[in-house]
């Protein structure tokens, strides 16, 4: 899941730093992807309570996209969509079933954003209010040693505030065609952002109507 949709389970704890944890998996992966973090295998060295509170966030994020990934809603939507896009790809270094998989989670936090489930300026806050010292002895904690470059990137995202573009469908495919340039020189021409962008605006309208199921089915997971 993208960060909305992680927040979304975790909207109403007053712990910022709890917060943190839930999207912190997501904002070291994008601050650089080689970096990869095992906050368990170090959970003895946490021991202040924000760092720790920072780790429960953590552990619930690991839980989340555990069950989602395996969830039938994940395996069906991810399938339907590389379906339908897969002919528009074939001349294209994206992979089909990559591209399926991040548009899932965007439409989830776009849809979050329109139906007004969730604010996407708590979340901010809530960054904001985190402990920034206990953040950095988490990150050192678990053998980060580059931490000027996860704050450049954290006050970037911070003050970028994307996550509000999200309210409009067509800013999905800005976003999707953005992560691919990370990753591929040239992924898409004009015409298959377009064409594409046709497809996942449709595809978002009807993901309207069932959308719940999967944030219903997580949340009684972690209520047990």
């Amino acid at each position: 899941m993208n960060f909305l949709s992680h927040f979304y389970f975790d909207r109403q704890t007053s712990d910022p730093n709890i917060v943190l944890g839930t999207v912190l998996p997501d904002l070291v992966k994008n601050a650089r992807k080689d970096w990869n973090l095992h906050p368990h295998k170090n959970e003895h060295l946490i021991t202040g309570s924000f760092e720790q509170a920072i780790l429960t966030g953590w552990k619930r994020h690991l839980i989340v996209d555990r069950h989602f990934h395996n969830s039938g809603f994940f395996i069906k939507h991810t399938n339907s969509i590389r379906t339908a896009i897969a002919p528009v790809l074939e001349h294209s270094p994206v992979r089909p079933s990559f591209l399926a998989h991040i548009a899932l989670e965007i439409m989830l936090d776009s849809i979050l954003l329109t139906e007004k489930l969730i604010d996407a300026d708590l979340l901010y806050s809530n960054l904001r209010g985190s402990n920034r010292q206990a953040l950095h002895n988490f990150l050192e904690l678990n053998k980060i040693d580059d931490t000027p470059h996860f704050f450049k990137f954290f006050d970037q995202f911070l003050e970028a505030n994307y996550l509000h573009s999200y309210r409009e469908t067509h800013n999905i495919m800005f976003a999707l065609n953005r992560i691919c340039m990370r990753i591929w020189p040239d992924p898409m021409s004009e015409t298959q952002v377009l064409q594409l962008s046709s497809i996942l605006i449709s595809y978002h309208e009807n993901l309207q109507k069932c959308f719940m199921e999967i944030f219903d089915e997580i949340e009684k997971v972690l209520d047990n």
